[in-house]
């Protein structure tokens, strides 16, 4: 299982389940997304499995798929 969070910029931050959020820079408020998520891409599961946290902002993304 993996844990979703979310900060006021729209950066979105992937942690496996249990895992404490690692201090980014700043002092960073990230709010837990309420929806459980089981399965992710094989690219976040690396990252994660890695280095222990993903990070994306998800302004980028939306802008890439238009």
């Amino acid at each position: 299982m993996f844990e979703i969070y979310f900060n006021h910029k729209h950066d979105l931050l992937v942690l496996s389940k249990g895992s404490p959020i690692p201090a980014f820079g700043s002092s960073i408020k990230w709010r837990k997304s309420k929806k459980r998520v089981s399965k992710v891409s094989d690219e976040i599961k690396l990252a994660v499995e890695k280095q222990g946290y993903y990070v994306r902002r998800l302004r980028d993304a939306k802008v890439r798929t238009s």
